[in-house]
């Protein structure tokens, strides 16, 4: 991939880089041309592979139809997808119906309590299901369909991996952060809107492993803690970055900053709200048989909040042993 990207930047002149095909979805690689340099900016569809030729398509034929079209509609500074929350959405009081025929227990917060009690529960060391607005386009969760999680704590992802996804304790998860701090946390300035960049852990927030730990070996070794946000770090202290921003997705927006308000880190745990084995969520239905089904304990949907030990036991659902391992 540099060899290729490299006589592009070579022949072209071109300072800007567009990445689409499946193998645009290798975000190490994706990382490794943007740190390369040849290039200033790089845009990779989040929908790359083969489910983005219907947008592909669609965009074709607009602006075969309308070329003045091309160029509208982006917001400030951000590319035209506006983060590409294209999916459906619910009305709240579509919300509300819904929850009630399902059985659910929930109060209605107004917005600021909304993101109060969310990070609250973040704060708290709580698995978080967070389904808000339109669904994302594409195979990440960009913080509309999401579980969320404090990434400061050691044990988050051994948690959310064996108590909530029902999978293997050292699958890694990707970190959400406001995009005015990522430069503070991460080695990396560019937007990464689609969770599609890997960057370095900044050295001030990393943790050098001692003799003893570095002679660990398979899972031990693993679950060391290397850095201020264990819960998002790999094992050669990168993360794979989405940087959230204020103009695409406002709501989320203000979790984060309340949540770094609560506990200095302007970075959450976002990974998609489902269980192994299943599609992400969708409906709101979906979002409380996932939330019944795990040990998810608390749910945002829209302005509805759910606590769990507020829930009817008997809606309980086992989805532990119902799907295969990957």
């Amino acid at each position: 991939m540099l060899r290729l990207t490299r006589s592009l930047a070579a022949e072209t002149g071109l300072r800007n880089l567009c990445l689409a095909g499946g193998v645009a979805l290798n975000c190490v690689a994706n990382g490794k041309v943007l740190r390369d340099g040849c290039f200033d900016k790089i845009f990779v569809r989040p929908a790359a592979g083969d489910a983005g030729g219907a947008l592909g398509a669609a965009l074709a034929v607009c602006h075969a139809e309308s070329p003045s079209s091309n160029r509208k509609g982006g917001a400030p500074k951000l590319d035209a997808m506006q983060g590409a929350y294209l999916g459906p959405a619910y009305e709240q009081a579509d919300i509300e119906r819904r929850l009630l025929e399902s059985g659910a227990v929930f109060g209605v917060a107004d917005d600021a309590s909304l993101i109060e009690q969310t990070a609250a529960a973040l704060a708290n060391g709580q698995a978080v299901g967070w389904h808000q607005g339109r669904m994302e386009f594409g195979p990440r969760a960009l913080g509309n369909r999401s579980i969320l999680g404090d990434p400061r704590s050691p044990g988050m992802q051994k948690a959310l991996n064996l108590k909530v996804k029902y999978r293997e304790s050292f699958r890694p998860f990707a970190p959400s952060v406001l995009r005015e701090r990522v430069d503070d946390w991460f080695e990396i300035v560019a937007d990464s809107p689609y969770m599609l960049l890997v960057a370095k852990i900044k050295p001030e927030h990393c943790r050098t492993m001692s003799a003893e730990e570095q002679a660990l070996f398979g899972i031990g070794k693993l679950n060391i803690a290397r850095s201020d946000i264990p819960a998002v770090t790999h094992v050669d202290y990168t993360a794979r970055v989405q940087t959230v921003h204020k103009e695409t997705n406002p709501r989320y927006y203000a979790l984060l900053t309340r949540f770094e308000q609560l506990t200095g880190c302007p970075v959450l745990v976002n990974t998609s709200f489902n269980v192994r084995g299943e599609p992400i969520v969708c409906t709101p239905e979906d979002a409380f048989a996932c939330f019944m089904g795990t040990e998810i304990e608390f749910l945002a949907i829209g302005n509805c909040v759910l606590y769990k030990d507020q829930q009817n036991p008997a809606l309980a659902r086992d989805y532990k042993n119902a799907f295969e391992l990957d």
